[in-house]
């Protein structure tokens, strides 16, 4: 959520509001994500962007959950049963 939310630039406070996070909980994430180089903090404007690892990462994701919220038709459900 603070990945996508960043993506046009957004500052520390409207993160937290998005992602419905507390203080210490954003301080958190932020430091996790800044330092695995998937969100940047850019200078002058004092706005979080995801780095393009960062955006990678969110496609990915998007993705995945497409993948697996699509029913499977080569799977044989009666093999599970």
């Amino acid at each position: 959520m603070i990945l996508d939310s960043a993506r046009p630039g957004i500052s520390k406070t409207r993160i937290m509001y998005t992602a419905y996070l507390s203080y210490f909980q954003l301080g958190q994430y932020l430091k996790y994500l800044i330092e695995n180089e998937l969100l940047e903090l850019e200078a002058g404007t004092q706005l979080y962007r995801p780095t393009e690892k960062g955006l990678k990462f969110l496609n990915m994701s998007y993705d995945l959950n497409e993948m697996l919220a699509l029913p499977n038709p080569k799977i044989n459900r009666n093999f599970f049963s």
